[in-house]
């Protein structure tokens, strides 16, 4: 028995000393936008298709783009410069976004019912949609209707995220905080094909239930990954909407990404006292395959309100994400293999 204790011991030991690894050396504030403009809250990352640039979604140098004549979608070469900028006039509280297969960009207006954030947008019409532009910034499709929150096929409640399917099916996280706490999916020409959980009044720890679902990936076998962040946990779900796993090894899930090698990078930007207690702040870094969590960049400068959400990575393995709190931009190098 005592044998058996002490070879759990160390195997424990050395998967903790495995999973606080830090191979990363952070750049802080990288990316230049155009005339120099302060760089907004950021509110999504991701690769271009092409390999060679970088999107990232600001609003609009504050925490706000109704009203404002800026772009807020930026395409960054790899150097951080601006090479392009669209979107001007068409989000009011941008939230989180996605990149389809033909290069085409989904953006989704975050913004509840009832969010002081969300009012500037409300009072123009503006809000509770999902927007598909293409890379000139001419719009594409909506979902949704414009400025009217509801909990039917037709409508969201500050949707938080969206994901486009290799197969064209969309899937959107509706809605960010006091939203409707459910996740659809759509065909690709917009045909409601299935929810999970739904409602304002539905915040709910039960399985294959949401609190705040806040972003959503796929990994290689096309399982969907939901940060449901106001349960502290990640949902794993099969195309079908059948739950396949809970893990809560990833803290509190603000944002997922998930490369093409099933690395999965989890930004935690609000666990601590205020939500959740005896975790620390970071990036959890792990095997969407197996689970287990392998490397730890933690966030040493805590501070009021969210850290790091929203989170994406290139082919070498880097780090681009979005510190909420803080308004900037980073780039985390990977230093060591």
């Amino acid at each position: 028995m005592k044998k058996i204790m002490l070879i759990a011991i160390v195997l424990t030991a050395t998967a903790t000393a495995v999973a606080q690894e830090n191979p990363y050396q952070v750049i802080y504030h990288w990316g230049v936008l155009p005339d120099g403009r302060p760089m907004g809250v950021v509110t999504g990352v991701h690769p271009d298709p092409d390999g060679k640039h970088i999107w990232v979604l600001e609003r609009c140098s504050e925490n706000q783009c109704a009203g404002s004549d800026l772009h807020p979608l930026h395409k960054l070469d790899m150097e951080g410069n601006t090479v392009q900028s669209i979107g001007a006039g068409l989000f009011a509280w941008p939230h989180g976004f996605d990149i389809d297969a033909e290069g085409n960009i989904w953006i989704t207006e975050g913004a509840p019912a009832g969010d002081p954030r969300g009012e500037p947008g409300f009072e123009r019409g503006m809000g509770h949609q999902v927007i598909k532009i293409n890379q000139s910034g001419e719009v594409l499709m909506r979902l949704g209707e414009a400025g009217v929150a509801g909990v039917d096929a037709d409508h969201f409640n500050g949707p938080a995220a969206v994901l486009i399917a290799p197969n064209g099916e969309i899937w959107v996280a509706d809605g960010h905080r006091g939203g409707n706490n459910r996740i659809m999916k759509f065909s690709a020409s917009g045909e409601l094909l299935l929810q999970l959980g739904g409602g304002i009044e539905d915040t709910s720890l039960e399985s294959s239930r949401f609190n705040d679902p806040h972003d959503m990936k796929m990994d290689s076998q096309g399982r969907l990954f939901v940060a449901d962040r106001g349960n502290n946990r990640i949902q794993i779900f099969n195309q079908n909407g059948e739950l396949l796993d809970i893990w809560t090894q990833y803290g509190r899930p603000s944002g997922i990404w998930i490369d093409a090698n099933d690395k999965i990078f989890v930004a935690d930007g609000m666990s601590g006292e205020q939500w959740n207690r005896g975790w620390e702040r970071g990036i959890r870094i792990g095997d969407a395959k197996t689970g287990y969590v392998t490397e730890f960049i933690p966030d040493y400068e805590i501070v009021n309100g969210s850290g790091i959400e929203f989170l994406a990575s290139d082919d070498a393995g880097n780090i681009y994400a979005g510190q909420v709190g803080r308004q900037r931009f980073e780039k985390y190098v990977r230093v060591r293999p």
